[in-house]
């Protein structure tokens, strides 16, 4: 975990230099992911790295969890709550129950959309690379928002499974209770990465690192793939 950390560290300085930039943003939810991801941008750019929390109805827990990160690692953290524009945004759409269904997870997914123009505004303000924090088991399914907490710069973690960001979390000092409460975008209460996926981590990630799964779990994961694809490639353009 020694040689991982200081290799993921010197990767992402040389993105951000690669890029002209001279920091990293992150967005900071109060989960294992972030929370890795922040402490390693701390560690690459340790005058240069702000952590952003923006709450949208989000678990007070959570909240807690990601100011009592920033604390422990000193990393600059701005809160930026996004209740408002969430609402206006909601109030502005169009009238009638064609628009109006009552869709949770499209409403849902404006969240993490929000928090990635919020994220790219300050990194246009400081000259700073917005750095992501997705997973190759969230990553490999699709398990994410398009041009949401999708939509950023550089991926650290993008080759490693969940149980790999785990033991990564527990070798840079990131607390029990942030490593090991039940992982969650936050779209809405109660929500988890699990119950949404309907397959846990460590079926996903022992078919993304051995093949192995059982027929029912395989065939989900594939399916996921396939319909997740149009997220892990550029737009398509016509051949002529």
């Amino acid at each position: 975990m020694q040689k991982l950390a200081a290799n993921l560290e010197e990767w992402i300085k040389e993105k951000v230099l690669e890029a002209k930039k001279t920091g990293a943003v992150v967005g900071l939810s109060g989960g294992i992911d972030s929370a890795v991801v922040a402490v390693l941008c701390k560690r690459a750019f340790p005058d240069a790295t702000l952590a952003v929390i923006m709450p949208c109805y989000s678990n007070k827990a959570d909240v807690a969890h990601a100011y009592a990160l920033a604390e422990k690692f000193d990393i600059h953290a701005e809160l930026i709550g996004l209740e408002p524009v969430y609402e206006s945004l909601l109030k502005s759409f169009p009238k009638g129950k064609i628009y109006h269904k009552n869709d949770k997870l499209s409403q849902s997914n404006i969240k993490p959309r929000l928090r990635m123009i919020t994220l790219y505004y300050l990194a246009s303000q400081l000259n700073y690379l917005v750095v992501g924090t997705g997973n190759r088991s969230e990553i490999a399914v699709g398990y994410s928002t398009k041009y949401g907490d999708a939509g950023v710069d550089i991926l650290p973690l993008g080759n490693l499974v969940k149980r790999q960001v785990s033991e990564l979390a527990e070798y840079l000092g990131i607390t029990r209770d942030i490593i090991s409460k039940p992982p969650s975008a936050g779209l809405w209460e109660g929500q988890t990465d699990e119950g949404e996926m309907g397959l846990t981590y460590n079926e996903l990630d022992r078919y993304l690192t051995t093949g192995e799964a059982s027929v029912q779990v395989k065939k989900k994961i594939e399916s996921m793939m396939r319909a997740s694809a149009h997220k892990r490639a550029m737009p398509p353009i016509p051949p002529f």
